[in-house]
């Protein structure tokens, strides 16, 4: 099967790639992806609030994103996580010029203040990203929550100020609480394929209604999560918790399988599988609505057997 496929512009092997994570901390482990047969490396996230903070230099990321890029021969993606106006557009630049070949922003606001409307938060986005796309001029991945009020209406405006691609969806890390402390407690908790479906839905929803790249992130764990990410539209499989749990190779095994799947099922390339289960091409767009949530229901209630 043909695995070539483009995301943000840039010509890839396949679609199959690490997510932003510690993954890509270390040189060996990088080496070890691209052995495995990952088209592209994510970098993990420079936090601006580690910079301002915490004293971490941004050079010690620059330094590292140098050299992946001397010892790897696809492209390396940054990742950045800002919290102002003048970071987000600060340290995009500084990540240009130090040679990402793209570079994803992660966009993780949790709204908690009651007086800021949706359209507020919806605006900031908006407005840094506009500042983005006329100030650098490498490819804009944008990272997104599912926490929108209209999501399908953020990526349509997002698409129209040129985004070059969508990744669907960051992964809220929420506390816990401990009782005994009266604080609240963290926990990693990884991801698992029940997770998907969420991404499924709004790849599918988002699959030709946007020029933009499209991204899943968050729950792909094994070759039959990523056939269902390609058949909902997805340019782009983002994998991060399988690897942690079970090392670099487990994507050169996703990949495999995968193609091992499509070549039983007749398909050639991955654009012949790409967005064959979208909302563009459903028969019953409604399943993509509120019928897939009734007919559940009735299921459940005995409706069906």
């Amino acid at each position: 099967m043909d695995l070539r496929t483009r995301y943000l512009g840039l010509p890839l092997s396949s679609p199959f790639m690490p997510g932003a994570s510690p993954l890509a901390d270390r040189i060996d482990s990088v080496l070890h992806l691209e052995d495995a047969g990952a088209s592209a490396i994510v970098l993990n996230s420079l936090f601006e609030e580690d910079i301002v903070s915490h004293g971490m230099s941004s050079e010690q990321y620059l330094e590292r994103l140098l050299r992946i890029k001397q010892r790897v021969r696809i492209p390396v993606i940054a990742s950045l996580n800002g919290t102002t106006s003048e970071g987000w557009l600060q340290y995009a630049q500084l990540l240009a010029r130090a040679g990402a070949s793209a570079i994803e922003l992660n966009f993780y606001y949790v709204a908690t203040n009651p007086n800021e409307d949706a359209l507020a938060v919806e605006r900031r986005i908006i407005d840094i990203v506009a500042v983005l796309k006329e100030s650098v001029s490498v490819p804009l991945a944008i990272k997104l929550s599912p926490f929108f009020s209209s999501l399908s209406n953020l990526a349509q405006r997002l698409d129209q100020i040129g985004v070059d691609g969508l990744v669907l969806f960051n992964r809220v890390y929420e506390p816990d609480i401990d009782p005994e402390t009266l604080e609240m407690s963290l926990a990693l908790n990884l991801s698992s394929s029940s997770e998907l479906a969420l991404r499924l839905r709004w790849i599918g929803i988002l699959h030709n209604r946007v020029r933009a790249s499209l991204a899943v992130t968050g729950g792909v764990h094994d070759e039959l999560d990523a056939v269902k990410a390609v058949m909902a539209g997805a340019d782009a499989v983002q994998v991060v918790s399988a690897l942690i749990q079970h090392g670099p190779s487990r994507l050169g095994a996703i990949r495999r399988g995968f193609e091992r799947w499509a070549d039983e099922h007749g398909y050639e390339s991955i654009n012949d599988m790409r967005g064959r289960v979208s909302l563009a091409r459903a028969v019953n767009p409604s399943t993509f609505e509120r019928g897939n949530y009734i007919r559940m229901l009735q299921v459940w209630h005995g409706g069906e057997s």
